[in-house]
């Protein structure tokens, strides 16, 4: 199994393990730790909801992370063994979410902030899993707390900051079970803090500011040093710091700058070295001995900045929105596509690199396929368009306006790849007849009462079925433009596929349950519980038709035997809803995308096409 994501919108959420060959970061409710030379992964699992904090111990030894969880329920807070990949302690105080985790430089304590319905601070110990103290981590006249972090050498001490000019040194008394806040007098300033960076020497530690500027205040005396905005401030607030080994600071910004240069020379900003990223910069982490940063942003990117010069390369990309379908062209299995928010995006499969970017700001396209011949990428838009690009430069060859009133939701290709097939949001299934880059509408079939949300054509006839979430499925006969046969449930359908010889349909959906159905009668053959709690979403046939996989909102994929009607094999590992599921041409390969926007790659244990 591979993934090909990075939760960025976690704040310093990636991590470089001390040892120097991982690296770990969250993925919805999992946590990934990555071998840096192999791109090896391993997972682990324990918590319920998404990760909302990661850190590591400074030794290694130990993980830390917090979640998020529903209202009026305990966010967990776990630690982890990091050798053994297991937990040690599940930590339970926190409400709703747990904002922000530090260890200590010791290893001793394990301090964690709850967020905006908690408002607490609280003290772990870590040898023996259970809390210290705790109290309140805001003032009255304070705002929310948002970040903290620990000194470098004493481990009784911390920092805390937040919202309006909340800013506290804490100091523990660990004798008395107690800990005790001391405002940093900041003058007239007035300052939300997003992230914090201590001195080496915790002679005084650094702030980014939501409005841009960073500011020094001394850890023993906590009075501001200094304020050292440039003449333009950063754009969307400074939101990530590292101090390098040469004394020199690393500032990360909203708007993706990446700024490298001496505290004191701030305001010069000839003496700054500047580079721009996608997405907001939300974590920078050392490296290589401190040859190299690894940096995070909330659209998804991994990027390798190589100092002194920064020189830096994409080291891993993905969707920083759910992930709507997936497909593969044609009968190859080198290449997948899949779309989001925004992008269309070919990978290749074997080493999971991106190899083509379609981008459209701000539509989200529901549905993909690739042409037969490989000719043209046909995309379904929320807009209401059908969006023809070409597959190796990109480039938009056809727009089909009006395609849908209420978006276009699912598409297919006939196997001449002459006509396209589509469904929209108002229940529409209409066809379009390609000739001499135009699209002609064929005819329109207006069966369907609510969004269509499947399409899929009989390869051997001419003929497709549609699924629905008004709870039909329709078979439609394509030269005559009729329904052949029409199946009703109490459900909303969301997936259906063709059995390999097409004689029989089977359907999923809200009711989590799979249907087999009669392609000539629409009667109802067999009926399988496929989840206890989650919707199924998305349904595959591997080409000898001996098995299928599904995947929905419980966020594991299931391999069932055809004739059986049997699990065979449960995946594990999405840390989201599962979106849709797509196995390979050759049946050795499955792609699964789930609303975290996470790409799974699994090894399918059936290949072969019968």
């Amino acid at each position: 199994m591979h993934q090909y994501f990075i939760d960025g919108k976690v704040p310093s959420g990636l991590i470089a393990h001390p040892g120097g060959e991982h690296i770990v970061f969250p993925l919805g409710c999992i946590i990934v730790i990555q071998e840096l030379g192999s791109g090896k992964q391993n997972f682990l699992h324990g918590h319920s909801n998404s990760v909302s904090c990661l850190c590591c111990s400074r030794s290694g030894y130990l993980l830390a992370s917090g979640q998020l969880t529903r209202m009026g329920f305990k966010a967990d807070i776990i630690l982890w063994k990091f050798s053994e990949q297991k937990i040690h302690f599940r930590l339970s105080l926190h409400k709703v979410k747990v904002q922000s985790i530090a260890f200590s430089p010791n290893e001793l304590y394990l301090v964690s902030l709850g967020g905006q319905d908690d408002g607490s601070v609280v003290v772990w110990d870590v040898e023996h899993g259970e809390a210290v103290c705790g109290c309140e981590a805001s003032a009255c006249i304070a705002g929310q707390a948002l970040t903290l972090c620990y000194s470098n050498h004493n481990d009784d001490t911390f920092i805390v900051g937040g919202m309006s000019g909340n800013l506290c040194v804490w100091e523990l008394d660990r004798n008395n079970r107690k800990i005790h806040p001391t405002n940093c007098k900041l003058g007239q300033l007035k300052r939300s803090i997003c992230c914090l960076e201590v001195e080496k020497t915790d002679e005084y530690f650094y702030c980014g500011t939501s409005s841009g500027d960073v500011l020094c205040v001394n850890l023993k005396t906590h009075h501001l040093i200094s304020c050292n905005p440039s003449k333009k401030k950063f754009s969307q607030g400074v939101t990530a710091l590292q101090l390098l080994p040469d004394g020199e600071l690393c500032i990360g910004a909203g708007d993706g700058t990446l700024v490298v240069c001496h505290p004191l020379k701030m305001k010069r900003q000839h003496l700054c070295r500047t580079i721009m990223m996608e997405g907001s910069v939300q974590s920078v982490v050392m490296c290589n001995k401190g040859k190299r940063l690894m940096v995070g942003t909330a659209a998804g990117y991994m990027y390798q900045v190589e100092l002194p010069n920064l020189e830096f390369k994409l080291f891993s990309s993905c969707h920083g929105n759910p992930v709507n379908d997936i497909a593969f062209p044609g009968a190859t299995r080198e290449l997948f596509g899949t779309c989001s928010l925004g992008s269309v995006r070919v990978w290749y499969l074997a080493s999971g690199r991106e190899v083509l970017r379609i981008t459209i700001p701000n539509m989200t396209c529901h549905a993909l396929t690739f042409a037969p011949d490989g000719h043209f990428i046909a995309t379904a838009w929320d807009d209401g368009k059908i969006r023809l690009f070409l597959p190796e430069s990109g480039r938009l060859s056809l727009v089909v306006h009006d395609a849908h009133g209420m978006g276009v939701t699912a598409i297919a290709i006939t196997a001449d790849c002459q006509r396209i097939v589509s469904g929209g949001g108002e229940g529409q299934v209409r066809v379009w007849t390609l000739l001499r880059n135009q699209a002609t509408l064929a005819h329109a079939m207006k069966q369907h009462k609510s969004t269509v949300s499947s399409i899929r054509l009989a390869a051997s006839k001419n003929e497709g079925v549609s699924a629905s979430t008004d709870g039909s499925c329709i078979i439609w006969d394509l030269e005559r433009y009729v329904c052949k046969q029409m199946v009703m449930s109490n459900t909303l359908f969301k997936c259906v596929c063709y059995n390999r010889e097409e004689f029989h349909i089977i359907t999923s959906g809200t009711d989590r349950k799979i249907g087999f159905w009669e392609v000539h009668d629409g009667s109802l053959i067999r009926e399988l519980k496929a989840s206890d709690n989650g919707v199924i979403n998305g349904m595959a046939m591997n080409p000898s038709g001996s098995h299928f996989a599904t995947g929905g909102d419980d966020r594991i994929i299931r391999v069932w035997a055809y004739n059986e009607g049997k699990v065979t094999h449960i995946g594990e590992g999405h840390g989201g809803a599962v979106a849709q599921v797509c196995i390979s041409p050759d049946g050795e390969h499955l792609i699964s995308v789930s609303t975290d926007g996470a790409i799974f790659h699994w090894r399918f244990p059936f290949p072969g096409m019968g």
